[in-house]
């Protein structure tokens, strides 16, 4: 899922960014670096401007949940492929993310809670930390949260808020937010200029630069769902995701957010 490359079962986090000239210029009270190229939308010359801009756009149209089937797709250094799983996913927004590892009856899996992260092993909590998914908030949460609760957590998540640039990728102008010109290992996040929607995020730890992207979006209800994943590994593919089945404000037992009710809620999953 986007979101278990956030840390919970893998010590792997992201990483990596993006260029361009450069000027320096005031914005809200925040020193913010823009490419030499107009922003697209001259109004938008901060990190907080940014988010605002995105939950304005699609706040009062948003899916309030998602559910869907992944194909995760593991890559050797090669290319080749090393194993293929099956994941079954739900996102009740914001803060709640369900990861069924496998079939749903054998209990294993991953929950993201608000700020905590339960590793579930046969129906019972294995471990418990406190952890945000930073993809879950990007892709999906700054949507249907006030921008200043996202500004908040990005910030805790240790991008760094006053920094800002744009840049292209695959030919479209891009936010991006954490790094400045010709960085490209440092925590950072980049938005479509046009869609407003998240497109990737990078981060460096241990020596190994992990760049998440979203792609192949596609419209649900009101919002947009990134149906294909790629997570690149010191560039190298190292994880695919493909989605399946996607399915928008279903009805969903809040019970499967509840980590000590992981076994017994009604899944949303019929096989």
């Amino acid at each position: 899922a986007p979101f278990l490359s956030a840390r919970l079962l893998t010590p792997m986090r992201l990483s990596l960014l993006a260029a361009a000239c450069a000027v320096a210029l005031a914005a809200c009270g925040r020193g913010v670096v823009i490419g030499s190229t107009p922003a697209p939308d001259p109004a938008i010359l901060s990190a907080d401007q940014l988010l605002d801009a995105m939950h304005r756009r699609y706040s009062a149209s948003w899916y309030r949940n998602v559910t869907f089937v992944q194909k995760s797709t593991y890559l050797r250094p090669d290319g080749t492929t090393s194993r293929v799983e099956t994941w079954y996913e739900a996102s009740a927004l914001p803060g709640r993310l369900r990861i069924d590892l496998g079939e749903p009856s054998r209990g294993n899996g991953v929950l993201y809670r608000g700020d905590s992260a339960y590793s579930m092993q046969a129906g019972r909590i294995a471990d418990r930390r406190i952890a945000r998914n930073p993809l879950l908030i990007l892709g999906f949460d700054v949507y249907a949260q006030e921008p200043s609760r996202t500004f908040t957590q990005l910030r805790a998540e240790k991008f760094d808020m006053t920094v800002m640039r744009m840049d292209t990728l695959n030919g479209r102008r891009m936010y991006v937010i954490g790094a400045g010109p010709g960085d490209y290992t440092t925590s950072q996040f980049w938005v479509d200029s046009e869609s407003l929607l998240f497109t990737r995020m990078i981060q460096t730890e241990r020596n190994r630069t992990q760049d998440v992207r979203f792609e192949n979006y596609v419209q649900h209800a009101g919002g947009w769902v990134a149906e294909t994943v790629r997570v690149f590994v010191d560039g190298k593919l190292f994880f695919l995701e493909e989605y399946q089945n996607v399915r928008v404000n279903v009805v969903l037992d809040e019970n499967l957010f509840i980590p000590e009710r992981w076994a017994t809620a009604g899944h949303w999953y019929q096989p």
